[in-house]
């Protein structure tokens, strides 16, 4: 039997804990306006964050990370707070059950920003993969 790379568990994790995030994101976002429910959910996952990094010793110096770590992190931090501000807003209007699949077309884009600008490389497999979430959220959105 093959055993699967550490990393699946965590993206397998992280496909668990999304679904989570849809399911708490819509109902806490009821009666409250989207943009605050994001920043609520921002300043959450900062301390649990810093919580983590407490009890695992991992704090860092500012300054020992890189410029090209800052750069890229900083975007990375610009475009996670604006994809959660429009996915927020989206699960105010939408049902989950909608919005979440849909929210997952990030899927199929990362596979084409992965090839254009870092250089990996595509399988039929993935090709294959990110083709049925496209049909999928196109369904999703049409019917």
């Amino acid at each position: 039997m093959k055993v699967l790379p550490s990393w699946v568990l965590f993206a397998l994790g992280s496909a668990f804990f999304a679904a989570l995030t849809a399911l708490f994101g819509k109902l806490g976002v009821a009666g409250i306006n989207s943009n605050m429910a994001t920043f609520i959910r921002t300043i959450v996952i900062m301390v649990v964050t810093a919580g983590i990094l407490s009890m695992r010793s991992e704090w860092q110096k500012l300054e020992s990370i890189s410029a090209y770590s800052w750069l890229f992190l900083v975007l990375s931090g610009i475009a996670t707070g604006l994809s959660w501000l429009c996915y927020y807003r989206a699960l105010q209007l939408g049902p989950v059950s909608k919005v979440a699949p849909v929210d997952k077309l990030s899927v199929a884009i990362a596979i084409v920003l992965g090839i254009v600008f870092a250089g990996e490389q595509l399988t039929w497999q993935v090709a294959l993969g990110g083709a049925l979430i496209v049909a999928g959220s196109v369904v999703i959105i049409l019917f």
